[in-house]
């Protein structure tokens, strides 16, 4: 279940709702637009292009994904027209998605960085695994700490 903190504004949780939306559309939008601009851009870096569209993709869909959860984790009422509360519903709020983002943009946005470089290609490719699973570990590595609810192990 969320953790809702003592005095969670209405406006705390729709400046969080207004971000997400933001975000939705951000990348959304920069999807649409790295990908028209492929046929402007120089053929050797027609590839870094795609695959950047392709991580404001993926960042699309879990903002999607995270909007939703935060919307049906909230309860949102007003008593006789008056300030708006905010209440746990009852779902909870997944903010999950956050890693599998990470677990699949990270290893892409370093690939695309080696890609722009123009290494030998052997350099290339070795260095794009070596970047590509160290940082796919990095993030897999730090999804425990995110699940532990447990924080009283914590210094």
């Amino acid at each position: 279940m969320a953790p809702l903190p003592d005095g969670f504004s209405y406006a705390e949780w729709n400046a969080t709702y207004n971000g997400l939306s933001f975000g939705i559309a951000a990348m959304g939008s920069a999807t649409i637009f790295f990908w028209l601009q492929l046929p402007n851009v120089t053929k050797n870096y027609r590839t870094a292009i795609t695959i950047t569209g392709f991580v404001t993709l993926i960042a699309t869909y879990h903002c999607i994904r995270i909007f939703d959860s935060w919307s049906e984790a909230f309860t949102v009422s007003s008593k006789d027209g008056g300030d708006y509360t905010v209440q746990l519903a009852g779902s909870p709020f997944n903010d999950g998605s956050r890693y599998v983002d990470w677990l699949l943009t990270v290893p892409l946005l370093l690939i695309e960085l080696i890609l722009v470089v123009k290494l030998p290609q052997a350099e290339t490719v070795s260095l794009s695994t070596k970047l590509g699973l160290a940082s796919a570990l990095m993030v897999a590595l730090g999804f425990p700490g995110e699940i532990q609810e447990d924080l009283s192990h914590h210094h």
